[in-house]
């Protein structure tokens, strides 16, 4: 739908996230990633999001073996569930083709919500981090029969709603339905975000944005390990 606040994502065909080189499979290479997923887990079960004090509601967990149980609503979007970091590629107007590193934080507390927050950073052309950039914090929703609702509000200044559903067990799709910026805020079109558990257990995702002469075109994609959960 679009208006004066709203904008029509167009094409909405599907994609999926990205988490190989596109080279041949490697006899074996599944037993390896599968055996240091295993690993890696043994490293970040035991780490949590860390409370600032103790409040009288359930606090936030983005370890399922800590806190409430997950909602039944949300079995869906479980492997969501942690901490994530990794690297990046972005294209954008102001500054082009760069590398820039992510963390998420997706927690729960027990109700029918899950908790998002995205920090980011660049690095410069030789490697060094450069500035904080694309910041994000939102909830995940999801409907009785799998509709996906996405609500994001960015640190630059505008705030988008995302639908969509489950590709599979693992995979998410969703695009735009507003996308409605501050007085302060850049001009942005509407955009299609897929999310998906890869090889090795790693979190890859894609966002493709309306470009106003190009439609939707490439902005960012990164790869992210689990580091807690």
């Amino acid at each position: 739908m679009t208006d004066s606040g709203q904008t029509d994502t167009g094409d909405t065909t599907p994609s999926t996230p990205e988490g190989a080189d596109g080279q041949s499979v490697v006899p074996g290479s599944g037993n390896a990633a599968v055996n240091a997923a295993v690993e890696r887990s043994e490293q970040t079960a035991g780490r949590n999001v860390t409370p600032f004090s103790e409040l009288p509601i359930a606090e936030d967990t983005a370890n399922l073996r800590f806190g409430p149980d997950l909602h039944p609503g949300l079995l869906a979007l479980l492997p969501l569930v942690g901490v994530w970091e990794g690297e990046g590629e972005a294209d954008t107007e102001d500054r082009g083709q760069h590398r820039f590193g992510q963390q998420i934080t997706v927690t729960h507390d027990g109700e029918n919500y899950l908790s998002w927050s995205s920090r980011s950073w660049t690095y410069d052309s030789g490697g060094a981090v450069d500035a904080p950039a694309y910041r994000e914090a939102g909830f995940w929703r999801i409907s009785e029969d799998d509709k996906l609702e996405f609500l994001v509000s960015h640190a630059s200044g505008f705030i988008e709603v995302y639908y969509g559903a489950p590709l599979t067990q693992s995979a998410w799709e969703m695009a735009t339905d507003v996308v409605l910026a501050s007085p302060t805020g850049p001009s942005r079109g509407g955009a299609k975000r897929i999310y998906g558990i890869v090889e090795g257990g790693d979190l890859g995702w894609v966002e493709e944005r309306m470009h106003p002469e190009k439609g939707l075109v490439p902005h960012l994609s990164a790869r992210l390990s689990r580091v807690a959960g």
